[in-house]
């Protein structure tokens, strides 16, 4: 599995924590039946939003990447997202990423613009004849969303609006690398299609992200790859968690309407019921953050701590198997909570007299919805 990561120019909000804990389920779905998982994910440690936050704070835009890298990774620590395997930057992974441009140059996936000033290199979309059937987005919606997630359609000299920056050429004031495509540094999409073949190879299993990483991330990402190797697909399947909004609005950056975990973690919210108040919808809808589903993610943790704590119980084993039952249904977490919901209902007004049931419910909620009770 492979997910698409931060690009660390700002601390982690509770959109991003939704998309991770999504693909966390995911994650511990294959654990609990057996498989051994290979799970990569990248983080974007240099790219324009983080080298504009560096110029504007006046910041090292390298302290300011690791810095919040750091903080992204104690906040997914305290939710408990199991960690990838592989946790690459996109700085790190420079030198497969020149070898493949070079490659889709050679292939004529690839094109130089004619700018003797900055003779950026572009992938041309129509490389491989396949492209749109990730996102399935017309190209009139191509055109309409790519300025807005990191597309340049009005650069001079490129040959159609929807073509991809893959290297870009160095700038007065910016950082670059020397390499066989002269001084530069990389595009967005290229560094998930290198570091994606170096860990995993393709196709793999599951790309995840946002849903707003549908197009055109991961439709270029797959045809980086797929341009380059001339197989198909690059993924198995994709998979996209939806938006978290706040105040009517997508939870977002460049609208400011962030709720950070490390905020929540400050103000000693229990981080057990962020994350049950996360799950309380489903992974690909798009939905609202409010106090209230805080407020019922509290009272839920504290009503499980309580059944779980009982000596003796209902029992729980059909509890259990309809706990994963329904997490293996499109990971219904509204559903598997409510399962579990009316086991702790029962333990709490009726009782039981079964002495292993609560350990069960409780190692079963750890295992599978990563809830420390």
């Amino acid at each position: 599995m492979y997910v698409c990561g931060i690009t660390p120019y700002d601390a982690t909000h509770l959109g991003h924590a939704a998309t991770y804990l999504a693909f966390d389920l995911v994650h511990r779905q294959w654990l609990d039946n057996g498989h051994e998982v290979h799970y990569v994910q990248n983080v974007t440690d240099v790219d324009d939003p983080l080298l504009e936050r560096a110029q504007r704070d006046q910041d090292d835009w390298v302290v300011l990447g690791m810095r919040e890298t750091a903080l992204f990774r104690e906040d997914m620590e305290a939710l408990r997202v199991l960690p990838p395997r592989d946790f690459v930057g996109a700085v790190e992974s420079i030198p497969g990423i020149v070898e493949v441009i070079g490659k889709l140059l050679a292939n004529s996936s690839a094109y130089r613009v004619d700018d003797p000033d900055h003779p950026d290199i572009y992938f041309d979309h129509t490389a491989t004849g396949r492209f749109g059937y990730e996102s399935h987005y017309d190209e009139a919606t191509m055109r309409a969303v790519f300025p807005d997630r990191g597309g340049d359609p009005d650069r001079p000299g490129k040959r159609h609006p929807l073509d991809a920056l893959l290297w870009r050429a160095a700038r007065d004031g910016e950082p670059y690398w020397e390499s066989d495509l002269g001084p530069g540094r990389p595009g967005w999409h290229i560094e998930c299609s290198v570091i994606a073949l170096d860990k995993l190879g393709m196709p793999f299993d599951v790309q995840g992200g946002g849903s707003d990483l549908a197009f055109p991330h991961h439709e270029f990402s797959a045809a980086h790859a797929e341009s380059l190797t001339g197989e198909y697909p690059f993924a198995r399947h994709y998979c996209h968690a939806g938006m978290i909004g706040l105040d009517g609005e997508k939870m977002s950056k460049s609208r400011g309407n962030l709720v950070f975990v490390s905020r929540l973690r400050a103000d000693r919210v229990a981080m057990m019921a962020v994350r049950l108040a996360l799950l309380a919808g489903h992974y690909r809808s798009d939905r609202e953050w409010t106090g209230d589903l805080l407020t019922r993610g509290q009272a839920r943790l504290a009503r499980w701590q309580d059944a779980t704590a009982l000596a003796t119980a209902p029992p729980a084993e059909q509890t259990v198997a309809r706990l994963r039952d329904r997490l293996a249904d499109d990971l219904d977490t509204p559903g598997a909570l409510a399962v579990v919901d009316a086991w702790v209902d029962d333990a709490l007004t009726r009782g039981g007299d079964d002495p292993d049931a609560p350990r069960l419910v409780r190692d079963a909620v750890d295992a599978l919805l990563g809830v420390a009770l």
